[in-house]
């Protein structure tokens, strides 16, 4: 079974629909494909979610049974955390956000795709911007 990184930014347009009806698509495709298809995040990952949702609830975005399908639904799915993201944080990471302006969070998925040689699935466009340049695949493009 292959592997890619699941970037925040897809995760949770499953929940939030984007107005943008390609990336919508995209995201849909991706999910679709963890049928057969495992993803990999960095240990912030689940941080990163936490955080989106704490946000949908405030601005009042899905109601509380939305998010605890949409909870249930992400701890259903095949994704692996990577237990090496901190290791790299303050080495291969920041070299990498420096090197393509990112925020230190969104060179960790650069980072983990480029260390385990895996396509990056993202609708973040600076991310996006620096995978095309460092040589990273997008995940189903």
């Amino acid at each position: 079974m292959t592997e890619f990184v699941l970037d925040n930014s897809v995760a949770m347009r499953w929940l939030i629909e984007s107005e943008k009806k390609a990336d919508q698509r995209y995201a849909e495709s991706v999910l679709k494909s963890m049928i057969y298809t495992d993803a990999i995040v960095p240990d912030l990952w689940h941080l990163e979610v936490a955080n989106v949702l704490l946000g949908v609830e405030k601005r009042g975005d899905a109601t509380t049974g939305e998010m605890e399908r949409f909870i249930s639904q992400l701890e259903n799915l095949p994704i692996r955390v990577d237990p090496l993201t901190a290791n790299q944080s303050l080495k291969r990471t920041m070299v990498l956000a420096k090197a393509y302006k990112l925020s230190s969070y969104d060179a960790a998925y650069l980072e983990l795709a480029i260390r385990e040689s895996v396509p990056l699935a993202t609708l973040d466009k600076a991310l996006l911007k620096a995978a095309r340049s460092a040589g990273v695949e997008i995940y189903l493009k």
